[in-house]
């Protein structure tokens, strides 16, 4: 089912956390913030939305951190229920896909809760004081890719922020997946 995030809530702080990743470390939200900003990105391996865009996650991924924003992507997804997403598979994809980002499991999904994420994929962006400014859409596309020469509301917004410290006013919602949630216990 498809779900849209909802709109930006100007000067939110960052959730702090620790999670592990991929390349075998762990995270704290510092290190991976950056001097002009930081982008949280909830992915997850299977997500259609994900897919049909993730080349171009990664492009303005490496294209913001030459800006100084600092980025990371998250998976919060029940892994039991969907294991495509589990730690394993994650750090396959990271790997072959040569993530330049420090790829995250919130396995207690605490963090998404924390974020309020809704869909994969949903874009949290901060400023350097880590004050949400961005909370949209990566450009045109949907369940499939969009035009190649779609603008890049992601990149474009995450360089204002970069730039002034402020996101634009106006704001398209990130349309994707439901984050898969575990059962209620």
């Amino acid at each position: 089912m498809a779900v849209s995030t909802p709109v930006c809530a100007f000067g939110w702080k960052a959730p702090d956390f620790i999670l592990p990743a991929t390349d075998g470390q762990t995270y704290r939200l510092g290190q991976v913030a950056g001097p002009k900003g930081t982008l949280i990105m909830f992915i997850c391996n299977h997500c259609p939305y994900v897919l049909a865009v993730l080349d171009r996650i990664l492009r303005d991924a490496r294209d913001l951190q030459a800006l100084g924003v600092g980025v990371a992507a998250i998976c919060s997804n029940d892994a039991q229920a969907y294991p495509e997403d589990g730690f394993g598979a994650m750090a396959e994809m990271a790997r072959v896909r040569d993530f330049p980002f420090p790829y995250l499991h919130d396995a207690e999904q605490s963090v998404a809760r924390a974020y309020d994420a809704d869909c994969t994929p949903d874009f949290f962006g901060f400023n350097a004081d880590l004050e949400l400014q961005y909370r949209g859409r990566l450009d045109a596309s949907g369940r499939a890719a969009g035009p190649g020469d779609a603008r890049r509301d992601l990149y474009e917004a995450m360089k204002q922020v970069a730039e002034t410290g402020q996101g634009p006013r106006d704001q398209i919602p990130s349309m994707g997946c439901s984050i898969k949630w575990k059962p209620a216990s």
